[in-house]
């Protein structure tokens, strides 16, 4: 968007800095994948192709299945979208703040356009600070609404805002998810885990020379890795506060 709503801006480029990303990434001779390509290699069933590029996109806006979409086809490029289901069904409620929103209806338009679609759970929460019913419910429900309206089954979660833990990532296999994506700010790789895998998150000032160095391995670190005691810092802190004020917005 050219005027994206202020809680969204950093995480928002004009259409056309997202032209321009995209063309780097069509010219760069990598192959674009989605995630089940990825899952299937990660599962030992099938190999990965020669220099693979995934583009993965959250959330649900109302841009996704008209203008998105649509440049990501005019390239040939396909890609994962994780959708928070309380944010794009009539009447649902999410945590995320106000912006235009896709509605559920619109969800098989965007498969055939060439998105595959994932889960990014009911409501946007935080889900390392929830408790075993809440989080059963953002992963399960998310997971049953999104298969009604496709008729096939979700296989990938993403996990709002990257929040994750070991409770979080053993419960996302449990509700029947073959992978999960988290954030991380790295490069993943062919060794990353199942259900972290590594994401890097595209801002308002990232350039075409960034996404240049990261099509060509550098510019971020590369996954697997362990959380450093910052990232387990964080997450008892927002825990904490979630005790006190309840479920917040994973953002």
């Amino acid at each position: 968007m050219d005027d994206p709503p202020a809680w969204i801006a950093e995480f928002t480029v004009t259409p056309r800095d997202f032209a321009a990303h995209l063309d780097t990434i069509a010219d760069s001779g990598r192959t674009p994948v989605t995630l089940s390509v990825l899952a299937d290699h990660l599962a030992g069933r099938a190999p990965l192709p020669a220099r693979p590029v995934l583009l993965t996109f959250d959330d649900g806006f109302a841009d996704l299945p008209g203008p998105t979409a649509e440049a990501l086809a005019e390239r040939a490029l396909p890609a994962t979208a994780y959708l928070t289901t309380g944010a794009i069904t009539p009447g649902g409620r999410s945590l995320l703040p106000p912006a235009p929103m896709m509605t559920l209806d619109a969800v098989p338009e965007l498969e055939r356009s060439g998105m595959e679609i994932g889960s990014h759970t009911v409501t946007h929460a935080p889900l390392d600070t929830l408790p075993a019913k809440a989080l059963a419910r953002e992963l399960r429900a998310s997971k049953a609404v999104l298969e009604d309206v496709l008729g096939h089954p979700v296989r990938h979660l993403a996990y709002p805002h990257g929040y994750n833990s070991a409770k979080v990532r053993a419960w996302s296999a449990r509700a029947g998810y073959e992978t999960a994506t988290a954030v991380r700010h790295a490069l993943s790789s062919d060794r990353d885990e199942r259900y972290r895998i590594a994401r890097l998150i595209v801002r308002q000032s990232h350039t075409v020379a960034d996404v240049e160095g990261w099509l060509a391995g550098e510019g971020a670190r590369i996954a697997p890795y362990r959380d450093g005691p910052k990232t387990v810092a964080w997450r008892w802190y927002r825990r904490g506060r979630a005790l006190v004020r309840g479920p917040e917005f994973a953002g």
